[in-house]
């Protein structure tokens, strides 16, 4: 807690970047693309205006800080945030990804590109369509990238912070040796990983321990299944990565909705992660910042409802160390 303030604040690690302690994340307000095989990759559907409305609605409750990259909506997402933030921008924290290439006119992702120049080409297109000199926390979005390679995009980052493009620097991976590549970094700051009640990752926040980073914490309500919205048979719409889910996202079957066995488990912590008031995506998130003080969850939003939403958990905090060790009992994994 910020005492001057009386917000709820975390620092991206070594950087010392002060941000709100719930970022939001933004791949859903870019809308729908697609794979070469033209499986989606997006959440959907969306309403621009709305999206540039939570954006700023979000601002006015004290969140600071927003996730995007380029691969989103193959540039829209950053478009929108950027004209969201408009004059606002000194107001916040960006943080950006880049690694994937895509085709803007039929909106594919066509493959990544670990090499130098591609990173230095992406942050140039980036800063163009944020409206911006420079982001805040740039993240290599190629998660399985070799490691030799991803040193030398390290240095590259390094050279962006000389060049003032760059305030600091992460990967967004799950694999913690990975991760110690970019840790060894002057300017690494954190790292952002798939972190969720149902999903612990306890590798990587040793590591951001240890190095002294962020953990900044992608799929927090585990893609919309700790937020309460599924269960009686409901399945995500057409255009939804959630409805043909790719290997790497668990919890989902094709065309399906969620598995049973992941909504028993929701179900199971339901009491725990309500208690104060909360709703259960706020209790998800009070996890997160007790589950480590280096937590930065990062929930997707679409509409002002949910940025209102996701903003109020700042109010209730972590859970309290009592209700933390009731989960690990009820998971079994105490």
């Amino acid at each position: 807690m910020d005492t001057a303030t009386g917000t709820f604040t975390r620092t991206l690690g070594r950087s010392g970047i002060e941000v709100s302690a719930v970022g939001f994340g933004c791949w859903a307000i870019g809308g729908e693309w697609q794979d070469p095989d033209g499986n989606p990759l997006g959440w959907g559907k969306v309403d621009d205006d709305e999206s540039v409305r939570a954006v700023r609605r979000a601002l006015d409750l004290g969140v600071t800080f927003f996730d995007t990259a380029d691969a989103y909506g193959t540039g829209h997402s950053e478009r929108i945030l950027g004209r969201a933030l408009g004059r606002r921008r000194d107001d916040v924290v960006i943080a950006t990804k880049w690694g994937n290439v895509f085709d803007e006119a039929t909106r594919t992702l066509t493959g990544s590109d670990d090499s130098p120049e591609h990173a230095r080409r992406a942050l140039t297109a980036s800063l163009g369509r944020l409206g911006t000199d420079h982001v805040d926390l740039y993240q290599l979005h190629i998660s399985e990238a070799d490691p030799e390679r991803a040193a030398r995009l390290r240095d590259t980052c390094e050279e962006f912070v000389r060049e003032g493009l760059v305030r600091a620097y992460a990967w967004s991976t799950d694999d913690p040796d990975r991760a110690r590549v970019f840790a060894a970094g002057p300017h690494c700051a954190a790292v952002q990983h798939r972190l969720n009640v149902l999903q612990d990752a306890p590798e990587l926040l040793a590591l951001c321990e240890e190095s002294g980073l962020a953990s900044i914490n992608r799929s927090p309500l585990a893609m919309g299944l700790l937020g309460g919205g599924y269960g009686a048979g409901r399945a995500p719409a057409a255009g939804d990565i959630r409805s043909a889910p790719p290997a790497w996202l668990p919890g989902f079957a094709a065309g399906g909705g969620a598995e049973p066995d992941w909504l028993a488990r929701v179900d199971s912590l339901r009491s725990v992660l309500t208690s104060g008031g909360r709703t259960p995506a706020q209790g998800a998130l009070a996890w997160l910042w007790a589950r480590s003080p280096r937590t930065v969850p990062i929930p997707g939003f679409r509409t002002v409802a949910q940025a209102e939403e996701n903003a109020g958990a700042l109010a209730h905090g972590p859970l309290t160390p009592a209700e933390l060790a009731q989960v690990e009992v009820i998971l079994g994994r105490a």
